[in-house]
Order: structure tokens, then C-alpha cells, then sequence
């Protein structure tokens, strides 16, 4: 798992590719984690379009930082995933916890 990160006032964008699973999961999360100690970011917008599997430790590493921004007053957004991620976020239901269609294509791609 690769990340890349660009700041652009309260949002952090960041771009995720290769596999995210149960090998990646935790030290993406704590990544992520030390990335959203600075408080001042009010949304996480994840490029998952270059992620090519998910499963559900995935799934827990994108549900656990929207728990947090939430609780913070903030949000997170999928600004695209591939297709097989993409199926999985909506099997999943995430699209509609975090009030989105789909994915927000071609928008903001770090």
C-alpha cells in the first residue's frame, strides 16, 4: 500500500493504491491516525481509485477514520474508487453513511 498526501486547508486529500487488506490495514491506520492528530483538518478525501482489492479490513480503516472526523465535527469523502472497491463501498453501505451517490470521480485526485 502506497499513500500520498496534499493538504489544501482544512481538507487532506489522499491517494491510496495497491492492496488494502488485513496486511495493510494497521499501518494505514496508523498513518492516517497521525496525519488527523492535527485537528485543523475538517474533511478526508480518499482517492481510492488506484486500490485494486478491499476487504474488510479496509472497509474497518475507512469506517474508523469516518467515526473519527465525525466526532470531530468533520467528514470524509470517496473522491473515486475502482470498480471492484467501488462495488464493495456500496455492498457495504458506505456511500449512503457518508451521504454520497458514489463515488465523486475525477474530483480533487491528489
Amino acid at each position: 500500500m502506497q499513500i500520498k498526501t496534499q493538504r489544501d486547508g482544512e481538507t487532506l486529500a489522499v491517494l491510496l493504491t495497491g492492496e488494502l487488506d488485513h496486511h495493510s490495514a494497521a499501518p494505514l491506520r496508523v498513518e492516517l491516525d497521525a496525519l488527523l492528530g492535527d485537528r485543523t483538518i475538517r474533511c478526508l478525501a480518499l482517492d481510492l481509485c488506484g486500490v485494486t482489492f478491499m476487504d474488510s479490513s479496509g472497509l474497518g480503516v475507512v469506517l474508523g477514520r469516518y467515526k473519527l472526523m465525525k466526532e470531530r465535527g468533520g467528514s470524509v469523502r470517496i473522491q473515486g474508487a475502482s470498480r471492484p472497491v467501488e462495488r464493495i463501498l456500496k455492498m457495504a453501505g458506505v456511500y449512503a453513511l457518508l451521504g454520497q451517490q458514489d463515488a465523486e470521480r475525477g474530483k480533487g485526485h491528489v
